[in-house]
Formats: structure tokens, C-alpha cells, sequence
């Protein structure tokens, strides 16, 4: 789907804009303070950074989940082929085009309310409208949260990929129920 806004709920999924960029670095930053005090290295100091959120809004991969008042989450969604995707240590289940989610942050005080959940629900929605199906995601070892998200989504589990710095990451995919 090529328009700005999905609505349903008091929700809306839009493609993030220059002014949003405030708010999706806060966001940002709650989550890697959320992540550093439960042990999880998903992100640190390095990543993601400011440079890289400006470069998802400017290609239009990053997106925001609002409400009435505010910017609630903050995401990617991409249909660009991940390179670490290609040498997967395991099997994906197809070799057909997929949308990716990277970099989902939720803001704090909407937190363990349904909103990562929902922002993903919100990104197959999109991939359907582009007539892709297969959804693939990946995540750290020790991102529970994540973890859980994509277990009570229907993912599976395909093996891992290797990112920068050696970093290792569990990979899923699924099909996408229309």
C-alpha cells in the first residue's frame, strides 16, 4: 500500500517524517536503557544511532505507530533483501520476496500494551498490499521480549544470521494469513 496511513483502533501506522525524528530518538533511547538494564545486547552505544534513524526516514523505511496524542512506536519496514539473510546458518522455508521489521522500539509509557503487536500486525498489512507474504525477522539471543512477540505471532524458527561485528542473531520467518 503506497498511502501515508493505515487507521483502525485510535492506531495509525504513517511513514515517519523529518519532524518525527525528536521523538523516534527518544523512543530509541528508552529502549536501549530498557535493554541494557534487563542484560540484553540488541543494541548499545553504537546502534542504532541518530545517523542511521535520519537514513530510515529519508528512504522511507521507517515508519511510526501514533495515537491521538503522540508517537507511540517506531520501526522499520523494508522489502530490500538483508544481506545477512543470504548466509543463514539453518534454512529459510521459501526463497520468496519478504518484508523485514528492524529497529521496533515502543515508547515507555505505552509499554506491555499490546503496541510492538500491533505494529507488526500494522507492517503485514502493508506487505500484503504489496503482494508479499513471507515475513522474516530477526533478533538477539537474549531479547526476550522479542523473542516472546515473535513466538505468540506464529514465526518460526529458521537458524541464525551473523551481523556486524560477528554478532550472531536468531532468524524466523512466516506466511503471512490473508
Amino acid at each position: 500500500m503506497e498511502d501515508e496511513t493505515l487507521t483502525s483502533n485510535e492506531l495509525w501506522l504513517a511513514k515517519a517524517k523529518g519532524p518525527d525524528s525528536n521523538r523516534i530518538w527518544e523512543i530509541i533511547l528508552q529502549a536501549k536503557v530498557q535493554m541494557k538494564r534487563l542484560g540484553s545486547h540488541q543494541w548499545d552505544d553504537n546502534y542504532p544511532t541518530e545517523e542511521l534513524i535520519q537514513e530510515d526516514i529519508q528512504t522511507e523505511r521507517g515508519y511510526v505507530l501514533r495515537d491521538n496524542k503522540s508517537i507511540v512506536a517506531y520501526g522499520v519496514i523494508s522489502f530490500e533483501a538483508e544481506p545477512a539473510y543470504a548466509q543463514i546458518r539453518g534454512k529459510w522455508q521459501n526463497e520468496q520476496p519478504y518484508v523485514i521489521v528492524h529497529r521496533l522500539a515502543v515508547a515507555e509509557e505505552v509499554k506491555h500494551q499490546g503496541i510492538a503487536r500491533r505494529f507488526m500486525q500494522e507492517a503485514e498489512k502493508v506487505s500484503l498490499a504489496k503482494g508479499i507474504d513471507n515475513f522474516r525477522i530477526d533478533t538477539n539471543y537474549d531479547n526476550h521480549y522479542m523473542l516472546r512477540l515473535i513466538d505468540s505471532l506464529g514465526f518460526a524458527y529458521s537458524g541464525e544470521v551473523i551481523y556486524r561485528e560477528n554478532k550472531v542473531r536468531r532468524a524466523f520467518e512466516k506466511t503471512i494469513i490473508k
